[in-house]
């Protein structure tokens, strides 16, 4: 039977959408599933020491925000060939592509982003990019005269925090939407899971004897854009970049041959494990995660098969997106799964990438 995406739709209260993390964040409320059971705990994030045991893998995303959102003025050539001034427009910057200076972007308004005209983000800088097409899917292909590194240099100069519409205020830092692992820049939104992890934490898990491997999966497209479609079959998924070094590679092969748990920090996490366990690499290497870097394209619904993972730490998801079904698909239940996000609402969870948060086992 083909699931529809009203299927995963829920009433949330819009005050319990989260506008900022809890302090300390390993005191944020934490609902504990028993999948098989369907057995439902509430606790504490800090209690997740008692749910996980010696010798489990937890395997994070350490990819790291920039500030994607840029505000620039779109500009056209007049009769005479100069520059003139149309009107104020955002870019938002998706990903870099292969070749040199060229990005796929967001722009808002669209409309009158076309190829021919050039949007100005800062004069001084000589900050600006020339558009080359727009494509189908809505996005934009954008050709800076620098280098990946430079514009996100200039990004983080001249740009905003790409927080998620429903979050009103603009944090004064970006480190506040930022997990306290992330290293590898180049994220236009937090891989969330992670932020209730503490630096005290980590160290308990670690004394606990908990392994930690991490992955890099750049969060664009993929992770955040809505489901429009009104069968999810219909829904198409934009790759993301992810890579997975030999040695994070090994820890969890190790893992799953000795039969010890890996729980996954998050649904980025969740997609690039088994989106490369999905790669005919997979089955070449004797059912063994190999090394990767590369694109990622998965969109895990009810009824996928997970290879990998045996946990999940997650945060509470928008109706109708992708990622409720991803969660869904691992609870293996969508009723059920429906049954404990209106238990969070009814015991006043924060809801969403600053809110509270789930652990799957």
């Amino acid at each position: 039977m083909s699931l529809h995406t009203k299927d995963f739709d829920y009433h949330l209260p819009v005050d319990q959408i989260a506008q900022h993390s809890v302090e300390p964040r390993d005191q944020a409320k934490m609902m504990v599933i028993n999948k098989k059971d369907k057995t439902v705990e509430h606790k504490q994030f800090f209690t997740i020491i008692d749910h996980l045991k010696k010798g489990d893998v937890l395997v994070w995303n350490n990819s790291k925000v920039f500030k994607a959102r840029l505000a620039g003025k779109l500009l056209t050539r007049n009769n005479e060939g100069l520059w003139d001034h149309r009107r104020d427009i955002e870019l938002f910057l998706v990903r870099p592509m292969e070749n040199k200076g060229v990005w796929k972007v967001l722009a808002k308004p669209g409309r009158h982003v076309k190829h021919g005209t050039r949007v100005m983000i800062n004069k001084d800088a000589n900050f600006y990019c020339d558009v080359m097409v727009k494509e189908d899917s809505g996005t934009i292909l954008v050709q800076f005269p620098f280098d990946e590194d430079v514009v996100r240099n200039l990004a983080n100069r001249f740009g905003s925090i790409p927080i998620p519409p429903y979050v009103k205020d603009e944090p004064h830092q970006i480190e506040s939407y930022q997990t306290v692992y992330a290293k590898e820049e180049g994220s236009v939104a937090a891989p969330t899971a992670g932020f209730h992890f503490t630096p005290t934490l980590i160290e308990q898990l670690q004394q606990k004897g908990i392994i930690f491997a991490e992955v890099t999966l750049h969060v664009g497209l993929g992770t955040f854009l809505p489901v429009k479609t009104e069968k999810i079959v219909d829904h198409t998924m934009h790759s993301e970049w992810v890579e997975l070094a030999k040695e994070n590679a090994d820890i969890i092969n190790l893992a799953k041959k000795e039969g010890r748990r890996v729980v996954a920090v998050g649904t980025t996490s969740v997609r690039t494990l088994e989106g490369i366990a999905s790669l005919p690499l997979f089955n070449n290497n004797h059912n063994n995660l190999p090394a990767f870097s590369g694109d990622i394209n998965i969109f895990i619904t009810p009824g996928f098969s997970f290879r990998i993972i045996d946990g999940l730490i997650t945060n509470f998801h928008l109706p109708k997106s992708t990622l409720l079904m991803l969660v869904s698909a691992f609870i293996g239940d969508r009723e059920y799964t429906l049954d404990c996000y209106n238990e969070a609402v009814k015991e006043v969870y924060r809801f969403f990438s600053f809110g509270d948060s789930m652990i799957i086992v």
